[in-house]
């Protein structure tokens, strides 16, 4: 995609976060916005944000892992707008806890939303998406869609099959006039892991140590982000990554391939333990 302007952008997820950032930066391009989120108060918050915005936006409350839903959705914003041009699968939800520790309905929760989201997004906008010259198609993954951490077992499958979908659907539209766009951002201030859920079977100790440590290493704002987003689309690149720590894992994984998950997963939990051994000393 060459211009944002005067473009109609659908975004998910946009009650908060990196979603809200999006359309704040979308609406100072000149996009018109579609914004979609479960929590309508999000919206609400995220539509008085843009105050006077010159563009036009609409809001829906929309259940991304409900086919139905977004397929209305999807009617709704040709009904509105007549047309996408933009398409940012943004909603996600986390969930800590090991394999063991989770039961099969908390991660089909997790991977409906996460990664059939992104699935619903795309199979009912693409016939709109295909009406206009250009368009752009962007699913948010993860750095947990470049390695897999230990306890947050669903999250990082959810975020591989966004990345394998993206990559796999790229090459598909690739003689088209649709680009694919998928987004691996590390470290973003958001509220995913403040919200995040814990199996009903992982220990409370372990989940709050999650939290803690999360609370210190997220640290990215969701503007840079936003910004590093529509910077990709228009110029159509296939990946983003967003922060250090992406590329760092980005680049551990190409030397070595094999390893690298082990080799960063150790690094993390001496992390902790050395977090742990200073809150002991203090």
């Amino acid at each position: 995609m060459h211009n944002i302007q005067g473009a109609v952008a659908v975004v998910t997820g946009a009650g908060s976060g990196i979603g809200r950032a999006l359309a704040l930066e979308l609406a100072s391009r000149g996009a018109e916005l579609a914004l979609a989120d479960i929590n309508a108060n999000g919206l609400d918050e995220t539509l008085k944000l843009l105050g006077a915005a010159k563009v036009k936006v609409k809001t829906y409350t929309v259940d991304v892992g409900e086919a139905a839903a977004v397929e209305k959705f999807a009617r709704s914003v040709e009904q509105d707008f007549g047309k996408a041009s933009l398409l940012i699968n943004n909603a996600g939800v986390a969930l800590f806890g090991t394999f063991a520790e989770l039961s099969l309905a908390e991660m089909e929760w997790l991977i409906r939303i996460n990664f059939w989201g992104v699935v619903h997004g795309c199979k009912f906008f693409l016939p709109l998406l295909q009406r206009g010259p250009e368009a752009h198609l962007v699913n948010i993954s993860s750095v947990f869609g470049l390695f897999g951490p230990p306890g947050q077992i669903a999250y990082v499958s959810s975020k591989y099959a966004v990345r394998g979908f993206s990559e796999c659907l790229r090459e598909e539209l690739r003689t088209t006039a649709i680009r694919v766009t998928c987004v691996h951002p590390a470290g973003i201030a958001t509220r995913i892991a403040k919200d995040a859920r814990a199996g009903a079977a992982t220990r409370s100790a372990d989940y709050k140590q999650v939290q803690e440590r999360a609370a210190k290493v997220l640290s990215i704002p969701p503007e840079t982000a936003a910004n590093l987003i529509i910077r990709g689309v228009l110029r159509n690149k296939d990946r983003v990554l967003i922060g250090k720590d992406a590329y760092r894992i980005d680049f551990l994984q190409r030397l070595f391939p094999a390893r690298a998950t082990a080799m960063l997963s150790g690094w993390v939990q001496k992390q902790i333990a050395a977090e742990k051994s200073r809150g002991a000393g203090e």
